[in-house]
């Protein structure tokens, strides 16, 4: 295991958020449980927690800019427009007090403008033997300090999706030109949204800042990694790791469904579907059109039985067609409550346009649930087809269709693929194995960094699939 005096400074969008946030969280408080030094410097800060570090952009911008942020902060408004009205005035306000920044916005070019990225190394009291960076996009990072970081510290970058590889979307969908240089993009929205085409400029300098850089990488999936290696950020690579997001088995975990569904408020006798995702039907990386049309058509086969679907992460009202009836729940914070969730479910279903290593399907299958699911991205490592679940193709509602009616109709299959489910996560996506990996891997760098070893390695995949 890693040495005692092990000092670690995570990097990430927010504190206390899903997703890439979450694997970043947990992580942090992982390493701290365990007696090393851990910290969590953070672009926003929600939570109180002493050793969340918040990256200092604000105090060393100018006195204009903490100004309009003073008169109008990033409140979270549950009604929307006031947050919405309130940040375009902040917006026009800073525009006015940096021009410059707002002239490079306005020409499709990605904000790198965030001076507390500087004083990453002096947050902590000692400077930390790792730099362990989560998602970089999001608003807070300046990435052309990479490369003096790099120098300075061993710095690893665990990708959560493909923005470091593109002129400006975190994924590319069926483009390939992140490979070559980007330009001529075809869609601009796509997250994080550019107003112009500046993706081959964004492309090139991030191809700048790599070259001066020395990075170790770690992604939860082969598929991503294979991506980085036919991309510009390659010849960055000291190490690599393929290291899965592993979830809490303790609470993640098969349990009594008919106490689950009482918990929760839910009919005994309904055929149950579970779906996750912040913002459902507005979420470009999911697929809801084909969620809701494969559900319709498995309403249809069930013989006037009752079926519901439980899409957990949005608050929207009851939508109700037949016997088919669509609860909407929201965001729940406490993961005793997503494992019920899970636990009270017949089939989990996930439809994706895009998504690299879902945590939620590692939930899932830790409660002994089947998984139905689009195979895109690394969804395919996850989901052993006709095993633990099965794999459909992207945008076939009649596939997805069959396969769930399939489970609720073959009783012994699905519980047959449940308990493969259960086993599979045992193995596979148990959280200490991914903090093992990561501690086991500091130490590595931590000696060969000593040692002067600079060498570059074919990547060492852990968790072996």
């Amino acid at each position: 295991m890693a040495e005692p005096s092990l000092r670690v400074l995570q990097v990430s969008t927010v504190d206390m958020r899903g997703g890439a946030e979450k694997v970043a969280w947990d992580l942090f408080t992982a390493y701290r449980d365990r007696g090393y030094g851990s910290w969590l410097a953070v672009g926003e800060k929600l939570g109180n927690d002493p050793d969340v570090l918040l990256i200092p952009n604000l105090e060393l911008r100018g006195s204009w800019i903490r100004f309009w942020w003073k008169i109008f902060p990033n409140s979270p408004s549950p009604t929307g427009w006031r947050r919405r009205t309130a940040k375009s005035l902040r917006d026009l306000g800073m525009s006015l007090a940096e021009p410059g920044r707002a002239l490079d916005i306005l020409r499709g070019r990605e904000d790198f403008r965030f001076p507390g990225t500087g004083r990453l190394l002096t947050l902590t009291s000692e400077l930390p033997h790792i730099v362990h960076c989560h998602n970089l996009h999001g608003g807070y990072f300046d990435l052309r300090m990479l490369s003096w970081i790099s120098q300075k510290v061993p710095v690893i970058l665990t990708l959560h999706d493909e923005w470091l590889l593109t002129g400006h979307c975190a994924h590319s969908f069926l483009c390939e030109k992140w490979k070559t240089g980007c330009g001529q993009c075809p869609d601009l929205s796509i997250y994080p949204a550019i107003r112009r085409d500046a993706s081959d400029y964004n492309w090139r300098r991030k191809k700048e800042i790599y070259a001066r850089s020395r990075l170790y990488i770690a992604t939860p999936s082969r598929w991503l990694m294979n991506k980085i290696e036919q991309s510009m950020l390659s010849p960055a690579i000291v190490n690599t790791r393929v290291i899965p997001n592993g979830v809490d088995l303790d609470i993640f975990r098969p349990s009594n469904k008919q106490e689950a569904r009482a918990a929760l408020g839910i009919p005994q006798q309904a055929r149950v579907l579970l779906s996750t995702g912040v913002m459902m039907r507005q979420n470009i990386w999911k697929d809801y059109s084909t969620l809701r049309a494969s559900v319709a058509l498995a309403a249809k086969r069930l013989s006037g039985e009752n079926l519901l679907l439980i899409v957990l992460g949005e608050d929207a009202p009851v939508e109700r067609v037949d016997k088919l009836e669509i609860r909407f729940v929201p965001y729940q914070e406490d993961p005793t409550t997503v494992a019920r969730y899970y636990q009270a479910a017949d089939v989990y279903v996930h439809a994706a346009r895009a998504d690299t290593a879902p945590i939620s399907i590692s939930e899932a299958m830790g409660c002994g649930t089947p998984v139905v699911a689009t195979a895109v991205g690394g969804i395919p490592e996850q989901v052993e087809d006709a095993r633990t679940g099965f794999l459909v193709p992207l945008g076939n509602a009649e596939a997805l269709a069959s396969r769930i009616t399939q489970l609720l109709l073959d009783e012994a299959l699905k519980r047959s693929m449940g308990m493969q489910a259960a086993k599979s996560a045992r193995y596979r996506f148990n959280f200490d194995q991914q903090v093992d990996g990561y501690l086991n891997w500091y130490e590595e760098i931590i000696r060969d960094t000593k040692a002067g070893n600079s060498r570059k390695s074919v990547y060492a995949l852990s968790n072996p699939i």
